[in-house]
């Protein structure tokens, strides 16, 4: 009997986030954050003032609650962000992550470190760990497939 190895663990949602998160202070004009996001090539802001995250913005946001209520570019962020957010701990173990996700039906959450944010995880992140566990899981087994002998079992 083969023994396999024990996992290397439970997978902290730190593991996994992209850190760190792209942030803008709540006076930041329209204009500043979409220029910000682009650079960035994110599609959410992290609004924090004083080190505490006061909101997020999304491109979504921007082009709904700003440009299509007519807002000007020089407006500020807040008035578009979505104050009450849902966050994750750094030491959080992945599974809470996917039961937040499936909660809230966002595609981001901010990940905070001792009240403070330290990163965003994105529906985009677990997938790519999705593919990763597929990848573990499947290549020994390709290669069993790949070194058999081709005819009948």
């Amino acid at each position: 009997m083969t023994r396999v190895p024990p996992s290397e663990g439970p997978v902290s949602v730190g593991r996994l986030m992209s850190a760190p998160p792209v942030t803008v202070t709540p006076d930041v004009s329209l204009a500043e954050a979409t220029r910000r996001m682009a650079e960035a090539a994110v599609g959410s802001l992290l609004v924090v003032e004083d080190g505490a995250l006061r909101g997020i913005v999304t491109d979504r946001d921007l082009a709904l609650r700003g440009l299509g209520e007519g807002l000007p570019l020089g407006s500020r962020v807040d008035a578009v962000m979505s104050p009450r957010v849902v966050t994750l701990d750094a030491g959080d173990e992945i599974h809470a992550a996917y039961r937040a996700f499936r909660r809230t039906g966002v595609r981001r959450l901010p990940v905070l470190d001792g009240g403070r944010p330290v990163g965003v995880l994105t529906l985009d992140d677990l997938l790519l760990d999705v593919f990763r566990r597929l990848a573990d899981l499947l290549g020994p087994v390709a290669w069993s497939v790949l070194r058999e002998p081709p005819g009948p079992p």
